[in-house]
């Protein structure tokens, strides 16, 4: 549905509050093969990030958009950066046409296409394991 990570990524902050704890959300779009045509190069120095690991090191990265870090936070999620190691709280996987080292690069997964069935993810909520077309369209968050 998305041509660039840039907008893709947004399905990861509307999917991740309903992600467990050192789970992992994928991002199955074959399609896509930019990071972002305008903020790209950018994203490719910097890569994905949890907060703590910008705000540890802020001389490193003041000079970088506010709005380049905020994305980067965002796609990568919630998690920690202690004594020089980043704790993501959720793993995020590309399933895309961008290279595994591209996404070794900006520091998300990688797992080719190809070897996803889309009917295998389908209808195993009772498992844990949930599939959301078109994702990015809707904040989701977890009952009471």
């Amino acid at each position: 549905m998305y041509d660039e990570l840039w907008v893709a990524g947004k399905c990861m902050y509307k999917l991740e509050p309903v992600v467990a704890d050192g789970g992992e959300l994928i991002i199955f779009a074959p399609h896509l093969h930019e990071i972002s045509v305008t903020h790209g190069k950018l994203i490719e120095q910097i890569g994905y990030h949890v907060r703590e690991y910008f705000t540890a090191q802020w001389e490193k990265f003041r000079d970088f958009p506010r709005g380049i870090l905020a994305h980067s936070t965002h796609v990568r999620g919630g998690g920690t950066y202690r004594d020089g190691i980043e704790k993501p709280r959720v793993r995020v996987t590309l399933a895309t046409d961008l290279s595994p080292e591209t996404c070794a690069r900006i520091n998300l997964g990688y797992r080719d296409p190809k070897s996803i069935c889309i009917d295998d993810f389908t209808n195993r909520e009772d498992e844990g394991i949930l599939l959301v077309p078109k994702a990015g369209e809707m904040l989701y968050r977890l009952a009471e």
